[in-house]
């Protein structure tokens, strides 16, 4: 398995960061809080989704709501990325497992389940959460944890992580198997059907060909029940045919009781119809009658109208706009007739003014005799053309109000004599309507009557049929075979209910039987079980002790090898000798034994980060078949010092260890950067984390 990248979004102090990773040894440096080991921290997670301690307060940042990790990493040549989410809710921070996603060369294998997403990853590189936090991930603060632990300490979690620990499971499972099992033993010796199985079988021997017995019987019985049976169904058969036509015959009495309702209920409606048949021709004619009046009113009045010189064809608006234009006449010879008079009026007061003081009525000038008369005549002569003037347009009003009275009463009388002809003609024809509707209803009523009656005659035949005296007859007979065959299935009934009896004291017998010789063959095959099971745990209690010697003999050279690689040519030769609590101890070249409390910081260091390394390679293969092919440091410099070579030595042993696939460092210390093949400086500006690629 070889991590390529990973994508922090709002976690820790990573706002937006993309990390890169190439095969070997890969470095991550930065100062103490730039944001470095939250990059592990966020892999963990990815991986496996489940936190470090109680809750994800450690890994989702203050200020946002969600976070998600992104991981892809390459497995057997195939790609495959993991995303989780975080979110914060009201009572905290949890994963969100509807953006769960595991994708295998782009398309989705496994999601929305923890279960289903751990698993797959398991089945595909082996790892596990304990495995990957015991073993490929070294933090800082657990590096020196199994050299500080005691030795009986020492060995519980290493067995355990080794797979030893399983025998003592299976030791002690088969310690409470084999207590059962003596258990079972001693209740199957005290069974009482075991001590008396030769009784047993002699009682199930006598209840068999009892129940032999009994089945003569039955057949027996059995045919006697099916004749009586016959006989039963023959006479219930003639009993239920009768029962069913007297039921016929009483349905026939509620039938013929209806029709003749019905037959009274349409005469009633028949005498209904024909009175509103005679009701509504009378009206019909007083309608047709009136429509006839209309008719000719209307026609008197059209006819006043066109004398008054106006056509048939005019509308009620031109009609009305003639009438308008009368009145404007009429109102123009008012005023002109007016005017006149008063012009008149004028002209008599001017001649009695000439008569009585001589003088012009305009200039005021004294008036001669000859200039008065001819004065005088000529306005005479004028007040005799406008009284002529008035006789002439008296006669034009008297005409023109007579054609206006004329049109307007003719107007006014057609605007409603036209809509009651119209609403006359209506009525008219609901009428005739209602007197077809009437007409048709009135001989469909005869014809049901014709039809009801045909009904009650057929259905008076019907009844006549019915004899109450054969239906007593035959209820008598079934009554009779009834009781026959009663007293049969009652016989039969003892009889089945002493063999179902006897069937079920065969049963039980049989039953008790069989457990009985179930329970020897059990206890013989408990008894080959406990020898086996003694010979197992006896077994699995050598084997241990010998696999552990085993995995005790190859951790001591993977991790003199690795210790050698650390100190190199240049530092002091620490020999390393392992007991069977997995507790190391160093020689020096002098031959002095030193416990892991005696060495100094760095070489505790040293010999930790060797220790690590070892086991994990044997735990690796162990338990998933393959070695280490990741490791992960989280500052593993602790107590190393450049001035005696321990930092640059761990680097370079650290870059040289190419039996693992990937390492991924953790550091601030910039010269065991240096050996590193890639370098990702981590750096924090405005409080967000960057990433910036160096090598």
């Amino acid at each position: 398995m070889k991590l390529e990248s990973m994508q922090l979004e709002n976690i820790r102090s990573h706002v937006k960061t993309v990390v890169p990773f190439g095969e070997g040894f890969n470095c991550l440096v930065g100062g103490v809080g730039q944001g470095k080991s939250t990059v592990l921290y966020a892999l963990d997670f990815v991986l496996f989704g489940d936190p470090l301690g109680r809750s994800y307060d450690y890994l989702l940042r203050e200020d946002a709501e969600n976070g998600k990790v992104t991981a892809v990493f390459v497995h057997n040549n195939t790609k495959y990325k993991i995303q989780r989410v975080l979110q914060r809710k009201a009572n905290g921070i949890s994963q969100d497992v509807d953006h769960l996603k595991f994708y295998r060369d782009g398309k989705m294998v496994a999601g929305n389940k923890n279960d289903a997403v751990t698993e797959e990853l398991k089945a595909l590189t082996g790892l596990d959460k304990n495995i990957f936090r015991e073993v490929i991930w070294v933090r800082q603060e657990y590096l020196k944890e199994l050299l500080d632990i005691t030795p009986r300490q020492r060995q519980t979690k290493l067995d355990k992580l080794f797979g030893l620990s399983d025998y003592n499971v299976a030791w002690s499972g088969l310690h409470q198997f084999e207590r059962e099992y003596e258990i079972e033993k001693s209740v199957l010796e005290r069974d009482a059907d075991v001590i008396r199985i030769n009784k047993l079988d002699g009682d199930y021997n006598k209840a068999a060909e009892e129940s032999l017995a009994v089945a003569s019987q039955l057949e027996t019985m059995n045919k006697k029940v099916a004749k009586t049976q016959t006989i039963l169904k023959e006479a219930t058969a003639t009993l239920e045919s009768l029962e069913e036509l007297r039921k016929t015959t009483e349905a026939l009495q509620r039938k013929k009781i209806q029709i003749q309702t019905n037959i009274a209920n349409i005469k009633r409606r028949t005498t209904e119809l024909l009175d509103q048949k005679q009701t509504n021709k009378r009206r019909l004619d007083e309608s047709n009658k009136l429509l006839e009046q209309l008719e000719k009113q209307k026609s008197s009045h059209q006819k006043a109208l066109q004398e008054a010189g106006l056509g048939s064809d005019k509308t009620f608006e031109e009609l009305k706009n003639h009438i308008f234009g009368l009145e404007e006449q009429i109102r123009t010879i008012g005023g002109e007739q007016e005017a006149i008079k008063r012009e008149m009026k004028a002209s008599m007061n001017t001649i009695a003014g000439i008569i009585t003081e001589s003088k012009c009525p305009r200039c005021l000038q004294d008036l001669t005799g000859d200039y008065k008369e001819s004065l005088k005549k000529n306005m005479q002569k004028e007040q005799a053309e406008n009284k002529k003037r008035l006789t002439e347009l008296q006669k034009d009003f008297d005409k023109l109000n007579s054609r206006h009275s004329i049109v307007d009463d003719a107007v006014s009388n057609l605007q409603q004599i036209i809509p009651r002809i119209a609403d006359t003609k209506k009525q008219v024809t609901e009428k005739q309507e209602l007197t077809t509707k009437i007409s048709e209803q009135l001989e469909e009523a005869q014809q049901e009557e014709t039809m009801l009656q045909k009904q009650l005659d057929e259905t008076r035949d019907e009844i006549s049929k019915f004899d109450v005296t054969k239906l007593e007859c035959a209820r008598k007979l079934r009554d009779n075979a009834f009781t026959k065959h009663s007293e049969a299935k009652h016989e039969l009934e003892n009889l089945l209910r002493q063999k179902k009896d006897l069937a079920l004291r065969v049963d039980e017998l049989k039953e008790r039987l069989d457990n009985a010789q179930s329970k020897i063959e059990r206890k013989e095959k408990i008894n080959k079980l406990l020898g086996i099971i003694d010979g197992i745990r006896v077994a699995y209690r050598s084997i241990q002790p010998k696999l552990r010697k085993e995995f005790i003999t190859y951790l001591q050279i993977t991790v003199q090898q690795t210790l050698d690689n650390l100190v190199g040519d240049t530092g002091p030769t620490l020999n390393i000798k392992i007991d069977e609590t997995y507790s190391p101890t160093v020689s020096s070249e002098e031959g002095y034994e030193r416990e892991v409390t005696n060495l100094s910081g760095g070489e505790r260091t040293l010999l930790a980060f060797a220790y690590r390394i070892g086991l994990g390679q044997l735990i690796m293969q162990s338990r998933t078949g393959h070695g280490l092919y990741m490791l992960l440091l989280d500052e593993p410099t602790e107590s190393l010092g450049r001035e005696d070579g321990s930092v640059d030595r761990l680097a370079e042993a650290v870059s040289r260890l190419k039996s693992i696939e990937q390492i991924i460092a953790v550091t601030h210390n910039e010269a065991f950067a240096e050996k590193a093949e890639h370098v990702i400086r981590v750096e924090k500006e405005m409080g967000a984390s960057q990433i910036y690629v160096e090598k």
